[in-house]
């Protein structure tokens, strides 16, 4: 089960005030957002095995905080 929720996990980028971010993405958007906002130093990945856990309850993303991943 697990697998098949990493499998879904989807790597993105989005432009925000001239910055380019990297961000974690799974689960249904109609479901509750979920947002895990990592440490320092740190990035999204801290959560990679937590993301599949949640994803068939959640909508969850994880951005990295820019310089960070």
């Amino acid at each position: 089960m697990f697998e098949e929720a990493a499998a879904r996990i989807a790597f993105k980028t989005a432009d925000v005030a001239g910055l380019r971010l990297f961000y974690r993405e799974a689960g249904d958007p109609s479901k509750p957002t979920i947002v895990l906002l990592h440490g320092f130093p740190s990035s999204s990945y801290q959560f990679h095995d937590l993301i599949p856990r949640l994803a068939d309850r959640f909508h969850v993303i994880a951005p990295d905080y820019p310089g960070m991943g």
